[in-house]
């Protein structure tokens, strides 16, 4: 059974690579909340049909085509957004890019670009809404990291790095605009099985991993990251700020 947030019907939502995997599940769960779901995409084609499937459910759904690593276009699309559905009052930032690489291998512009897509446009999308949040004196963000850092993953090294200093964004943003009745949060996934996921990374080597490392031995769903996102974006949460929510099935 979902739980219904009364305080998020109507409320005004931007989600960040909003498209597939988790950030579909994400913009699904707030639909089903009847918030007024905004979501920021590269890919058009996946992300126009969930849009308009969501639509046609009556929900309020709109999808904004944006690369988040242009920043002035990235601002460009948030201020499209807000005078399309109203203030934002909650921002998830889900967006990013797991791609493998080797450490030899990276050059200053492959770690730039990683950088720029996982950690950089969080920043900018926060810096974009504080102050219609601060205006309204409430708001909530939530920052999606990783336990790839906290479990010592290789073989990725900006994207662990990026996501190990999402944490510190969060604390930071948290600290500064508590005052201002703005909660900001870290929520980190564990292995999720997202289509892309289980194309390009779960092997049998892989999925023996999961069984021997999770307490819970099952694979995990976009939908359980979901649900803790909008608890942590509705007045349910209203104590909670600065803080990393883990959701790994207990592999850490």
């Amino acid at each position: 059974m979902t739980a219904l947030y009364s305080d998020l019907k109507d409320c005004v939502v931007l989600v960040t690579g909003g498209g597939s995997g988790i950030g579909e599940a994400i913009v699904r769960a707030f639909a089903a909340q009847q918030a007024k779901v905004a979501f920021i995409d590269v890919a058009r084609e996946p992300s126009r049909a969930l849009a308009a499937e969501l639509a046609g459910a009556g929900a309020t759904v709109h999808f904004e085509p944006c690369d988040l690593t242009d920043i002035a276009a990235l601002r460009r699309a948030i201020a499209a957004i807000a005078e399309r559905l109203g203030p934002i009052m909650v921002l998830v930032n889900n967006a990013a890019n797991d791609e493998r690489h080797a450490t030899e291998e990276v050059t200053e512009a492959v770690w730039d670009s990683r950088i720029a897509v996982n950690l950089k446009q969080q920043f900018f999308c926060a810096q974009a809404v504080l102050p219609g949040m601060k205006a309204a004196g409430r708001g909530a963000i939530v920052n999606l990291g990783s336990i790839s850092w906290i479990i010592g993953q290789g073989g990725m090294v900006a994207y662990t790095a990026s996501k190990s200093a999402v944490l510190g964004l969060t604390r930071s943003l948290a600290r500064d605009y508590g005052p201002h009745g703005i909660r900001v949060n870290a929520v980190a996934p564990g292995w999720i099985m997202t289509p892309r996921q289980l194309e390009k990374w779960v092997t049998p080597q892989t999925e023996q991993e999961i069984q021997a490392r999770q307490c819970l031995k099952r694979g995990l769903q976009p939908a359980e990251v979901a649900s803790v996102i909008v608890f942590l974006a509705s007045d349910a949460a209203s104590a909670c700020t600065s803080q990393q929510y883990i959701v790994d099935g207990g592999w850490v």
